[in-house]
């Protein structure tokens, strides 16, 4: 926006989106980041991932209602290439969601993948979306062996399905697992992406998860790369 000031014209910038202000990521702790991927990457043969781990304090996970079961879309991805399924019998969402790079699985594929333990496996490689109609069936299907993983498809509701399959590729997802122990792991993207992109996906967990249950509840904060030791941010 440009207004007029002494007859000067002055651009005015508003910070309208979470990525304009940093609410965690000071910048002591963004060089402590920076210094520490930069130590750690390129050391295998593979690209690591980053990785964040929350413990918190005075939070009694027994109770439902501070457990966690979030949904996190990472402003900058995950910086690798998510394999997405989409269940469909429906012509329309078939294309929308093969435009959008999704594999496509009919009620027929699906019941021979039920059937066939090495390709029940492969299933937990994929982000899993559904057309509504078959969520019963693929219940049935699926349901024992993708439940207890948390990764059962999630129904098309209401949903563009070419943006849906964007953001299931861009998301995570942060539950409380075991006994309820008082801390969280995710993935915020791997070492061959920017810092700077790295930080605001911090920023992004962070938030969401202080929303939940309250920033005061977060006692430390640690990063590490898959095959590399923790560092406390």
């Amino acid at each position: 926006m440009f207004i007029s000031v002494c007859n000067r014209i002055v651009l005015l910038v508003f910070p309208h989106t979470a990525q304009c202000r940093r609410d965690y990521m000071e910048k002591e702790k963004l060089e402590r980041l920076s210094a520490f991927i930069n130590e750690n990457k390129g050391k295998r043969k593979f690209t690591q991932s980053v990785e964040l781990a929350i413990n918190f304090m005075e939070l009694d996970m027994n109770k439902p209602a501070n457990r966690l079961n979030l949904e996190v879309k990472l402003p900058n991805g995950k910086g690798k290439a998510q394999k997405v399924i989409v269940f469909a019998e429906d012509k329309a969402i078939s294309e929308k969601a093969q435009q959008a790079g999704a594999r496509i699985v009919n009620n027929a594929e699906a019941q021979t993948m039920a059937n066939d333990k090495l390709r029940l496996n492969e299933l937990l490689k994929y982000e899993m979306l559904a057309q509504p109609s078959m969520m019963p069936s693929l219940a049935k299907m699926f349901g024992q062996f993708l439940g207890p993983r948390n990764k059962m498809p999630k129904p098309l509701i209401g949903q563009d399905v070419k943006q849906a399959v964007e953001n299931i590729t861009n998301s995570i997802y942060i539950r409380s697992k075991g006994k309820y122990l008082p801390t969280v792991h995710c993935i915020v993207g791997n070492e061959s992406m920017e810092i700077e992109k790295i930080a605001q996906n911090i920023d992004e967990v962070l938030g969401s998860v202080a929303k939940k249950v309250g920033k005061q509840y977060i006692r430390s904060v640690y990063v590490k790369l898959t095959m590399s030791p923790p560092i406390k941010l």
